[in-house]
């Protein structure tokens, strides 16, 4: 019984993989303006996993949000953490979102778990840090960068008659039924004074 669930199970990903891991969003319009990237490479959370899961020794998957976030919002088991910003306590919050500074080590960080012709993986909160931490690798000469366009908490639910509304339950890594968890190994999280690579 057992070996016949396992065939079954890797029939089902081997499908599952042909039909949405080699995604790649062909029209830029089919993306929000703000999380366009240089190199126009996306792909969506489910799309991401499938093709992280095919080759987990050559894809990088790459978390740039903050490490509070990674610990405390959950994150996908293999993601490596570098920040690409930071949230900025020496200013006053103006507008709907916290101010951010960039993290001036993002790209030497980067370059130590990856190297430039690597497909690299990236999502953030929803999309948007992870298209300008994109066009950053993609400038330091990264060629296969994919943004994860519905990032780990997807979007906001905007129908009005929904319990959800205004609440981030819509796509996303954790909305998509894949794996994530709040379990963390230090050695995958940012470490502003680590002088070796992530993972080692």
């Amino acid at each position: 019984m057992k070996p016949r669930f396992m065939a079954i199970t890797t029939v089902w990903f081997m499908l599952f993989v042909a039909t949405v891991g080699g995604f790649q969003t062909s029209h830029a319009a089919d993306v929000p303006t703000i999380k366009q990237t240089k190199l126009g490479l996306y792909v969506t959370a489910p799309q991401a996993y499938a093709k992280w899961a095919a080759d987990p020794e050559h894809v990088t998957l790459l978390d740039v949000r903050t490490p509070d976030e990674y610990y405390w919002i959950g994150h996908a088991p293999a993601a490596v953490n570098i920040p690409f910003s930071f949230w900025r306590t020496d200013t006053k919050q103006e507008g709907p979102k916290p101010p951010l500074k960039p993290n001036p080590e993002f790209v030497d960080r980067v370059k130590r778990i990856a190297k430039p012709d690597s497909v690299v993986l990236v999502y953030c909160r929803s999309g948007e840090r992870s298209a300008k931490a994109s066009n950053a690798l993609a400038e330091a000469g990264f060629t296969k960068v994919y943004s994860i366009v519905d990032g780990f908490e997807g979007d906001t639910v905007t129908e009005p008659g929904s319990v959800f509304h205004g609440k981030r339950m819509k796509n996303g890594w954790r909305n998509s039924g894949i794996p994530w968890t709040h379990a963390s190994d230090p050695k995958q999280v940012y470490d502003p004074n680590a002088t070796s690579e992530p993972g080692k």
